[in-house]
């Protein structure tokens, strides 16, 4: 099931408070970045981010669930209403994030 446009838009209006917010859109599911980085995605309707320390700390009793069959567990943001609590779950998740690749970097 792909995702729908009105939960990006939704998700995206949370995240106003934080500079720097973009997506891309990959087949019918959207991946967010944060200053570069990115922090997670909107799969299924639902919004998921990497399962990093912060996060984990900040979101104790979260459920982890898979972005897609095959993909690497995520961390599952039930607390989607509170604008505060996602700019704070972003810029802690920042400091964590590796430096995105340039193109034409060997992996």
């Amino acid at each position: 099931m792909a995702s729908n446009k009105a939960y990006l838009d939704f998700i995206l209006e949370q995240l106003s408070q934080l500079d720097d917010i973009s997506y891309r859109a990959m087949m019918g599911e959207y991946i967010i970045y944060y200053r570069g980085k990115i922090v997670g995605g909107i799969y299924d309707d639902r919004f998921l981010v990497k399962p990093l320390k912060s996060a984990t700390r900040m979101m104790p009793e979260a459920r982890m669930e898979f972005p897609y069959d095959g993909g690497k567990a995520m961390i599952l943001v039930d607390n989607v209403d509170d604008k505060e609590f996602l700019k704070q779950l972003l810029e802690e998740m920042y400091m964590e994030l590796p430096e995105p690749k340039k193109r034409g970097d060997s992996i």
